[in-house]
């Protein structure tokens, strides 16, 4: 199968491509450099030339902070919501399939209940969900051959990531403040792709959840894990979201996804966090 993956520099697409290739399929992997994707003549010149019989869709802006900001607001929708309608509408000409990477950050956070893939509930807490949600509905809209996979707290070999920061400030300070109300699972991108990859070969198309397994947590807990599995002795202090400031973009306090719907439709569901965890301190280790 040929396969067009975008956003390819980054932490997701970078193993999605891999995986691709591992299995023997096409991978075709691009980024701003080769598509700007809010550029709708680009998007349909280049998938006609490729002619991909699948599309995973990476790319996105996913400053979440910087999103707020209302010089940023018009190209955090060009790219997450607009870039996507082009990538569904050059998908329905070509009769491909689509994989579009969204978030749990399109729901409120409100409450302690999982969420389900197929819920409507809808209320995103911040501009970057807004935009990934109106992604979300140009691809629900335009096709029917598409899956919409929702994840949470993204760790991956390329780019920077809440792993990568705490190693970091570990360097620099023996006691760290993290917060302990914001609940949800990690999702370690190399474990990720093959679950996309799992997908795209298949026409169970729909809504999804894909985390890693292992139990809900906050990121305090997560902290701790990182330094317990990394050696490290650093003292983590517990805080709520309003003892450790306010930043730019609000935070669901609910990040639990729900993930069962994969076991359901036959797909494998991810190893657990901890397991996923220490296969990556050990990738990035060097």
């Amino acid at each position: 199968m040929k396969v067009l993956v975008t956003g390819v520099k980054g932490q997701l697409g970078f193993d999605v491509v891999n995986e691709l290739t591992k299995r023997g399929h096409t991978a075709i992997g691009v980024d701003i450099e080769e598509l700007d994707i809010t550029d709708e003549a680009a998007v349909q010149k280049t998938l006609n030339d490729v002619a991909p019989e699948a599309v995973i869709h990476c790319a996105a802006w996913t400053a979440v902070d910087n999103a707020e900001d209302e010089a940023n607001a018009q190209k955090v929708y060009a790219i997450n919501a607009l870039g996507t309608k082009y990538i569904a509408e050059a998908c329905r000409t070509l009769n491909a399939k689509m994989i579009y990477i969204s978030t749990d950050y399109v729901f409120s956070g409100d409450g302690e209940t999982p969420w389900d893939p197929d819920c409507k509930e809808y209320a995103p807490l911040n501009y970057y969900g807004t935009s990934k949600l109106a992604g979300e509905k140009f691809v629900a809209e335009t096709l029917e051959k598409y899956f919409i996979v929702r994840i949470s707290w993204v760790f991956g070999k390329n780019g920077n990531n809440f792993i990568k920061t705490m190693l970091k400030l570990s360097e620099k300070y023996e006691t760290l403040r993290v917060v302990c109300d914001q609940i949800g699972t990690p999702t370690y991108t190399f474990d990720l792709a093959k679950l996309l990859v799992d997908m795209v070969e298949t026409e169970r198309y729909g809504y999804y959840h894909a985390s890693n397994e292992g139990g809900y947590i906050s990121w305090h807990e997560f902290a701790c894990e990182i330094f317990r599995q990394a050696g490290k002795k650093v003292n983590v202090l517990p805080v709520t979201t309003a003892e450790y400031g306010v930043s730019q973009a609000k935070r669901p306090f609910n990040s639990r996804l729900e993930k069962k719907k994969l076991t359901e439709k036959g797909f494998e569901r991810l190893p657990s966090w901890q397991n996923a965890l220490g296969r990556y301190l050990l990738e990035i280790k060097d």
